[in-house]
């Protein structure tokens, strides 16, 4: 079976029932991503999704030792997600400690945890590749995502909870959507911006977890900020980009695993981020509001605009002209203020001896 075949049997979830549970957990993994990522582009936090990806590596080494340590599988994955949660989780507190009680700005603070704790889950990989047991563990899989050797029910797991994050995102849009543009007037709405930001971040950070497998740390932001920027090309309202990036993201998820399933040895997670890339440019080049052709075509038809206006400006100073050699006792010129159309004050009988006389002149 060629490439082709193998890809339109995984778009038609056609291609085993492993390769339909993959295919339809990237999608939902996708929808879940661009309905929160929306809000993190929103509110402008788009460094700490990326320090909460590069915060779970640690966590998840730390996890599979443990696991190893207890005599279990330790490439299980439910473990290793409580790893990567637990790490990630310490992560964001230790930025928010940073800032509070610190002179860091928030990016520093980000900056720092992001780069210390992705070295510490270098040194622990390699660490684990000399373990007992550890050095075919393959998680570096976790790195760009590995969906190859995935079971079923992990596949199902991550489907599961993708709908579930995207359940939560829709559930609290109002509240999340007052808090990103405008924290003081939702907490006089009554909305408790603190708890909202919490379920805002708790939110990204399940969406990192679970998208790992799949994605991997490094690329997961990528689906995280790249579906609310395209939708950002098709719309203003937050309501509209909100489903509009679920919709990317999805679309993306979807088509990035239908093709990883038709060439073995290319990854998912690459290949779901170059999809949402090419669904980027596509918008930002044929978006008909923010697109680049259609900016350039209206900016040319302005332009022709411009110019026929300064056309017919310079035909009614003309007519003016003519008026107070022709009219230069009429008092009808005597309400010219440079902004008046002569056409509104003189009958057309005037106007057209005013033309007549210009056609002779000129």
């Amino acid at each position: 079976m060629d490439g082709l075949t193998t890809f339109l049997f995984a778009l038609a979830l056609q291609a085993g029932y492993n390769t339909a549970l993959v295919t339809l957990g990237a999608a939902l993994l996708g929808v879940a991503a661009g309905a929160t990522g929306s809000f993190v582009v929103l509110r402008k936090r788009a460094l700490v999704s990326d320090a909460i990806a590069h915060a779970t590596l640690p966590g998840i080494a730390i996890a599979f030792m443990l696991l190893v340590a207890f005599g279990t599988e330790g490439r299980w994955l439910p473990g290793l997600t409580v790893g990567a949660a637990a790490s990630a989780l310490l992560g964001v507190l230790v930025i928010q400690w940073i800032v509070r009680h610190t002179r860091l700005s928030e990016d520093a603070a980000i900056g720092a945890v992001l780069s210390v704790f992705f070295g510490a889950g270098v040194v622990l990989l390699t660490v684990v590749q000399v373990m007992d047991g550890g050095r075919q563990a393959g998680l570096e899989g976790f790195l760009l995502g590995a969906t190859a050797g995935m079971l079923a029910s992990e596949a199902l797991t991550i489907a599961v909870a993708g709908v579930g994050v995207a359940a939560i995102v829709f559930m609290n849009r109002r509240a999340m959507t007052l808090t990103a543009f405008d924290p003081d007037y939702a907490a006089v709405q009554g909305v408790d911006v603190a708890r909202t930001d919490l379920v805002s971040m708790g939110l990204a950070l399940a969406v990192t977890v679970i998208g790992l497998k799949i994605v991997g740390l490094v690329l997961i932001v990528a689906l995280l900020i790249i579906p609310p920027v395209i939708a950002r090309f098709w719309t203003d309202r937050t309501d509209f980009l909100i489903w509009i990036a679920a919709l990317a993201g999805g679309l993306s998820g979807y088509l990035g695993a239908a093709l990883s399933a038709s060439a073995d040895a290319l990854p998912t997670g690459p290949l779901i981020v170059l999809v949402a890339f090419g669904l980027f440019m596509a918008s930002m080049l044929f978006a008909p509001r923010r697109g680049g052709i259609m900016m350039a075509l209206r900016h040319h038809a302005r332009r022709r605009g411009y110019a026929g206006d300064a056309m017919l400006n310079a035909h009614e100073v003309a007519r003016w002209r003519a008026a107070r050699v022709l009219m230069r006792d009429d008092p009808t010129l005597d309400l010219d203020d440079g902004l008046t159309p002569i056409a509104t004050l003189l009958t057309e009988d005037q106007i057209a001896v005013l033309d007549a006389y210009l056609a002779e002149t000129c």
